[in-house]
C-alpha cells in the first residue's frame, strides 16, 4: 500500500467515525450504552439499523463486512451511504467493490470524489465497478479520470466500464477519446505511435461496442466520422456495426442517412434492422421539425 493510499484510507476511516457524531450528537454510542438500553430507546429504527451495520464493518469475516456494506447501500439514504464510506478502503477487494455501489446515495459530487481514487485500485474488478458507479453519479468531475482508464488501463473490462460510464455522464469532452478507441486510424498524426500500438493488438469487441453506444448517448456530431467508419467497415464484427448504426440514430444527423440506407439489404438481418430503425428515427426527427 502506497503512502497516498494509506492517507486516503485514514481519511475514510476518520469520515466514518465522524459520521456517528454527526448522526447521533446527543448520544455516546458504545456497547455499554446499548447494554443499558437507554441509548437504544433514543434511536429511531432507521438510525439503529445504520449503527448496527456500521459496527459490522469492523468484523474480521469478509462476508460479514460485505453484507453490512450491502445492507447500508440498500437503505438508499445519504446517511447510510456516508456510513459505508470507510468500506472503500477495506482490505478485501470484494468489500471495496460492494462499497462503490453503497455510497451512491450521497450527493453526486461527494460520491464521485470518494469513488475516483478507486479507479487506480490494484484490483481489476474494483476498478471496473468504480467506473460503472461513477457513470451513475453523472458527475463531470469523473470525466477526466474515466478517460484515463479508457485509454490507459490494460484490462478490457475496466476500459469497457469506463466507456459505458462516459456515455452515461454524457459530457462532450469524452467524444474524442471514445472516437479514437472506436476508429484509431482516424487519429491525428500526433497520435501515430498510439495508432501503431493499436494495430498490433486488436481492440476488444465489447470495448468497441461500448465506445460506439456512448458516442450515441453523448449525441455530438463530432462522433459521426468514427461511427460512420465503423458502420461501413464490412470487415468489422456485425455487433460493432449494429451498435454504430443505433448510435447514429441517437445522434440524429441526416448526414448519416446514405450510409444507413445502403445497409437495407445487408446479409445480417440484425444489422439491416438496426440501420432501418436508425434511419427511421432520423427521418421522423426531420419531419417533426418546423
Amino acid at each position: 500500500m502506497t503512502s497516498s493510499q494509506r492517507r486516503y484510507r485514514s481519511v475514510l476511516i476518520l469520515a466514518g467515525t465522524s459520521f456517528l457524531l454527526v448522526l447521533f450528537p446527543p448520544l455516546t454510542l458504545t456497547s455499554n450504552n446499548f447494554a443499558q438500553g437507554n441509548s437504544q430507546d433514543s434511536l429511531t429504527p432507521f438510525q439503529l439499523e445504520i449503527y448496527k451495520q456500521q459496527r459490522r464493518l469492523s468484523a474480521p469475516e469478509i462476508d460479514e463486512r460485505r453484507d453490512a456494506v450491502s445492507r447500508l447501500g440498500s437503505l438508499h439514504n445519504p446517511a447510510a451511504s456516508r456510513a459505508a464510506l470507510v468500506a472503500l478502503a477495506d482490505v478485501a477487494p470484494i468489500v471495496r467493490a460492494t462499497a462503490v455501489v453503497a455510497v451512491l446515495s450521497l450527493p453526486a459530487a461527494e460520491s464521485a470524489a470518494a469513488l475516483i481514487p478507486l479507479l487506480s485500485d490494484k484490483d481489476e474488478f474494483v476498478r471496473g465497478e468504480a467506473a460503472y458507479a461513477l457513470g451513475k453519479t453523472r458527475s463531470p468531475s469523473a470525466v477526466a479520470p474515466l478517460i484515463e482508464r479508457l485509454v490507459q488501463d490494460k484490462k478490457h473490462g475496466v476500459r469497457g466500464a469506463a466507456a459505458v460510464a462516459l456515455g452515461e455522464i454524457g459530457d462532450e469532452a469524452a467524444v474524442v477519446s471514445l472516437a479514437q478507441i472506436l476508429r484509431p486510424e482516424l487519429n491525428t498524426a500526433s497520435n501515430a505511435k498510439q495508432q501503431q500500438k493499436k494495430k498490433k493488438s486488436k481492440e476488444n469487441v465489447l470495448v468497441l461496442r461500448a465506445a460506439a453506444h456512448s458516442l450515441g448517448q453523448i449525441g455530438s456530431r463530432a462522433g459521426l466520422p468514427a461511427l460512420l467508419a465503423a458502420l461501413q467497415d464490412d470487415k468489422s464484427e456485425d455487433d460493432i456495426r449494429r451498435e454504430a448504426a443505433l448510435a447514429l440514430g441517437m445522434i440524429g444527423d441526416p448526414a448519416a442517412l446514405p450510409a444507413l440506407n445502403a445497409l437495407s439489404s445487408a446479409s445480417d438481418p440484425y444489422l439491416s434492422g438496426a440501420a432501418y430503425e436508425a434511419s427511421r428515427k432520423i427521418s421522423n426527427r426531420q419531419m417533426s421539425r418546423p
